[in-house]
């Protein structure tokens, strides 16, 4: 018993031995830039036939090159919390984690009251990571099809109508809340935006609500003329527009000062908005730079 103790405790400490932030010369001269992109998330980050896809994939990969490096990526289911997820990936490691932790993060959302969220005790919940860089505006997006419902003017018109969205995702919540339950009984739940979207094809719902960029990645893959975006606001949602930056260890702020002038200049001579275009995305920029 007291060797297979000695040797779980040899296992952790080894595992957490693996678990070293890279500083900015030792990736130089390694020569891989490490990201972690979010598992199964299209557009965003995913695989097609066994080959990464996504604009972030894009993203990372142009600024690894922009840097003389070349890109290893770490694919990242995505945890419970954020939180969850910069820990893991980008200043603790896991547990049962083989290999070493990501150098960058990206899709973190770029919020200066997140950045400086406390726990219970006063204690900043992710005084480990600085959050900078960003590279995108997102918002909510509702798609419909023009078959079943004319135009959506306001979110009153999908009274009588099915919606399909993610299940345990805010467009679930708001739905189920918004005009004091207004809409919840035409609420569909799906495991996925895509599967919502297939439904919406199939004549099961009449809109979807997800992401701008999850709608417009699937409006572009169908090609269908009669599906259609919505121009509507979502009265008692709270905050609808957003930026979307990236995130590194916060011993790390030379590797993100080397980012931050790459990414600048794929915004500013209009590459980032071309990369977007060719998932059939619309590229808004980040606030600071309109």
């Amino acid at each position: 018993m007291r060797r297979l103790i000695l040797f779980g405790s040899l296992l952790l400490c080894l595992g957490v031995a693996q678990a070293q932030v890279r500083d900015y010369d030792r990736i130089m001269e390694e020569g891989v830039l490490r990201v972690a992109l979010y598992q199964n998330f299209p557009p965003y980050s995913f695989e097609q036939e066994g080959q990464p896809r996504g604009v972030d994939y894009e993203l990372a990969k142009a600024l690894a090159e922009g840097l003389g490096l070349r890109l290893q990526v770490i694919w990242a289911p995505p945890g419970e919390k954020l939180d969850d997820d910069l820990r893991d990936y980008i200043w603790r490691g896991r547990v049962t984690a083989q290999g070493e932790l990501a150098d960058l993060m990206l899709r973190v959302p770029y919020d200066r009251d997140y950045a400086q969220m406390r726990n219970e005790l006063g204690e900043l919940v992710n005084e480990r990571v600085v959050m900078f860089g960003p590279y995108q505006r997102e918002r909510w997006q509702l798609a419909f099809d023009r078959r079943r419902l004319a135009e959506v003017p306001s979110i009153n018109a999908l009274q009588t109508h099915p919606i399909g969205v993610e299940v345990d995702s805010v467009p679930s919540f708001y739905l189920s809340s918004a005009r004091e339950g207004l809409l919840r009984s035409q609420a569909r739940h799906y495991p996925s935006p895509t599967l919502a979207f297939a439904a919406m094809r199939a004549g099961e719902v009449d809109a979807v609500m997800a992401l701008r960029g999850e709608v417009d990645w699937l409006l572009h893959e169908a090609n269908d003329p009669q599906l259609a975006l919505a121009e509507n606001a979502y009265p008692d949602m709270g905050r609808q527009i957003w930026d979307i930056g990236m995130a590194v260890h916060e011993s790390n702020r030379q590797l993100a000062y080397a980012l931050e002038e790459q990414l600048e200049k794929l915004i500013l001579d209009g590459s980032l908005e071309r990369l977007y275009g060719q998932y059939g995305l619309r590229f808004e920029k980040p606030e600071q730079y309109q």
